[in-house]
């Protein structure tokens, strides 16, 4: 791959990460009620997530989704299903208490693979990103290069793009902790209807 091609790259890349979807609301959510560095599992669970769609996609099973209604149904429920399942979650949640041990990271809501496991299951249960990478990605891959090559490389370019945006919405959020002190329980139905109607949407989406 060229560097020219690369950067083109790169770029679309940071558009498509800047883009708002479940998994940068979750880092939001979970940056707020739980600090900064707790986020950082659910940002390297997600980060995971969408690497396995990376390699799902270059492997072909994008063009497998594509073709077949079944796996695509399968799949898209079952994504639409755990993000409504965490809007209710985080709707019936009480107001975050930002106050002392509140907010240490071994808490059960914070336990560090529960949150890596939010962020990977948010990320690799949509369809749509299989199916968006299945398309994307061809633009840019080199016939003669391997599978691994392209995975480091578009896999590596991509994951380290939505890391530091997603480091950059916890970051934020935990400024504005003081605020959902007060606020919190309307911030919690508001993420959590945010997060059901991404799921709603989801089921009702088609190829």
């Amino acid at each position: 791959m060229t560097l020219e091609l690369w950067l083109i790259y790169l770029v679309a890349a940071s558009g498509l990460s800047l883009t708002p979807g479940p998994n940068g609301l979750l880092s939001i959510t979970h940056g707020a009620c739980f600090g900064f560095r707790p986020t950082v599992y659910t940002i390297f669970g997600g980060a995971f997530g969408f690497l396995v769609l990376i390699a799902i996609s270059l492997a072909g099973f994008g063009t497998l989704l594509a073709a077949s209604e079944q796996a695509f149904t399968l799949i898209k429920w079952v994504g639409a299903g755990y993000l409504i399942y965490l809007g209710l979650r985080v709707w019936r949640a009480p107001p975050p208490d930002f106050r002392g041990a509140a907010l240490a990271i071994d808490t059960q809501d914070a336990c560090p693979i529960r949150m890596f496991q939010q962020g990977f299951l948010v990320a690799v249960t949509n369809p749509k990103g299989v199916l968006f990478f299945a398309a994307f990605l061809p633009q840019f891959m080199v016939a003669d290069a391997s599978f691994a090559t392209q995975l480091f490389v578009f896999g590596g370019t991509f994951v380290m793009v939505e890391i530091t945006y997603e480091l950059v919405l916890a970051s934020f959020a935990q400024r504005i902790s003081p605020w959902l002190s007060q606020y919190g329980r309307w911030f919690n139905r508001a993420t959590g209807g945010i997060f059901v109607g991404m799921g709603t949407a989801l089921a009702t989406a088609s190829r």
